[in-house]
């Protein structure tokens, strides 16, 4: 008896032991599944994060706007009697359209598109080179696609950028003494709004209460900054806000350019070459019309920009 009883405990000891490692090995099982799944997340999100880099940098816009001379001529009021609050301009920027001249063509621009559009038409034209009859076809140019939008820019005149600001102090002390600092009506200051300030950056918006208080400030460049017992110049601009707007893209057309091939071999100069091309083109019975200007590639490829 006390032998059946003493197996029976055995088993049972035996049965519990391998149930315990089949729930270890479960167990294991399981955070192995977990960690396999939390390695797929991992590269899941690089992956997205990498594509959406991609996408951002494919709609960024690098164009040079040019430099313009601007003339203040007057200010006006805002309807409630009282100052604008911020300074703002827009620029209409149009991308320059450029199609690639090849060896062998031309380029000519009428002054009216009917000309144009009525020398694509006929097709073929025999002009007269040196001496010699040159067949030159006649075609629209195919450009490529341009961009056009519109920036706009906002100066505040309640709020300056602050930069060079040293990292001595805690946090919430430096925001107190720049706010002290700039409190200041002797170094042209006056009473503060609010007070974004980035400790990583070293930098800050100050927006102050009043107006005119901000313009007397930028006027000097830089402005003391008291730590005591130390007193820093951190340097001061403007609070400027862009944003672009009307972002279009549109398929170019030269209406009042036509592009001309079948030049290849031509071995004069190629001013002369304009020159002639122009003639033939100006009388009107080839069809032609008054004319703003030629351009022949017969030695090297260039480079031709149309303005919108």
């Amino acid at each position: 008896m006390d032998a059946d009883m003493d197996n029976k405990e055995q088993a049972y000891e035996e049965l519990s032991s391998d149930i315990e490692i089949l729930e270890h090995e479960q167990n294991e099982g399981l955070i192995h599944e977990i960690l396999k799944e939390n390695i797929h997340l991992e590269q899941e999100i690089k992956r997205l994060e990498a594509e959406l880099h991609s996408d951002a940098r494919e709609f960024q816009i690098k164009e040079n706007i040019p430099e313009r001379k601007l003339k203040f001529t007057s200010m006006k009021s805002s309807e409630d009697g009282g100052q604008f609050s911020n300074s703002s301009c827009s620029f209409q920027v149009s991308s320059q359209i450029f199609y690639e001249l090849q060896k062998g063509q031309a380029l000519i621009t009428f002054e009216k598109e009917e000309v144009a559009q009525n020398v694509i038409t006929m097709g073929k034209h025999v002009v007269q080179l040196e001496g010699n009859s040159v067949v030159v076809t006649a075609q629209s140019v195919p450009l490529s696609l341009g961009v056009r939008f519109q920036v706009h820019v906002d100066v505040s005149k309640m709020k300056i950028n602050v930069t060079g600001i040293p990292d001595e102090l805690p946090e919430e002390q430096t925001r107190d003494k720049l706010e002290l600092s700039f409190c200041k009506s002797a170094n042209g200051g006056g009473e503060v709004e609010s007070l974004d300030y980035d400790r990583k950056s070293g930098s800050a918006v100050i927006t102050f209460l009043e107006s005119g208080v901000a313009d007397k400030i930028l006027k000097k460049k830089t402005f003391p900054l008291y730590m005591n017992p130390k007193c820093y110049q951190v340097t001061v601009s403007p609070f400027i806000e862009r944003r672009l707007e009307k972002y279009q893209v549109f398929s170019a057309v030269s209406k009042r350019t036509v592009l001309l091939t079948g030049l290849k071999g031509i071995r004069m100069d190629e001013e002369d070459v304009e020159d002639l091309i122009n003639i033939h083109f100006q009388r009107r019975n080839n069809g032609g019309g008054e004319v703003d200007a030629v351009k022949c590639s017969l030695e090297e490829s260039c480079i031709a920009y149309f303005e919108d």
